[in-house]
């Protein structure tokens, strides 16, 4: 049955394409007062996690069509805890004053007195990208004896000799059949 993969190749794309979007777009926005300008930090300057775990994802989705039941069980589990972790990153990183200032020095305490914080829509997409990735794992995990298994067409007969396969080209058969 091949719905069960193409909902996890669709559910991992969405999930990459989320947590991409949460990296250009704003994650948080400083606000130092006194008439400066406000400051806007994209997910890719706070942080590079969500990012980082949606191409893992891809990269293990594209893995296991390739592998075994097990193997596409264990990579499923990975896609599922990349999935929790992207999550995590979505609803706990949100970088304080200091940190800022540390990314940009005209949000240093040194430079004002106060700094205003706002949350960008990023943590939203990535928290959604996240949850994507982990329907993902879970889809992964629960149909991977369902998958069509990798092909075997062209993989010779480990019983058959070389002389069987030279016998079988001279009668005009072809042996990786």
């Amino acid at each position: 049955m091949q719905k069960p993969q193409r909902l996890v190749d669709l559910l991992a794309v969405v999930a990459l394409a989320l947590l991409a979007l949460s990296a250009y777009l704003t994650w948080s926005t400083a606000d130092p007062g006194g008439g400066r300008p406000s400051v806007d930090f994209n997910g890719y300057a706070v942080t590079r996690a969500p990012l980082t775990m949606g191409l893992a994802a891809v990269v293990a989705v594209v893995v296991v069509k390739l592998a075994g039941t097990a193997v596409r069980r264990i990579l499923s589990v990975l896609v599922l805890l990349m999935g929790v972790a992207a999550v995590w990153v979505a609803l706990q990183v949100r970088p304080s004053t200091t940190e800022l200032g540390r990314i940009r020095p005209e949000l240093s305490q040194a430079v004002t007195d106060h700094v205003g914080l706002s949350t960008g829509p990023a943590p939203w997409l990535a928290l959604a990208g996240g949850v994507a990735l982990v329907a993902a794992g879970l889809v992964g995990v629960l149909t991977a004896h369902r998958w069509r298994r990798p092909t075997r067409r062209y993989e010779r007969d480990p019983a058959a000799t070389p002389a069987d396969q030279w016998k079988a080209i001279d009668a005009g058969e072809d042996p990786t059949i």
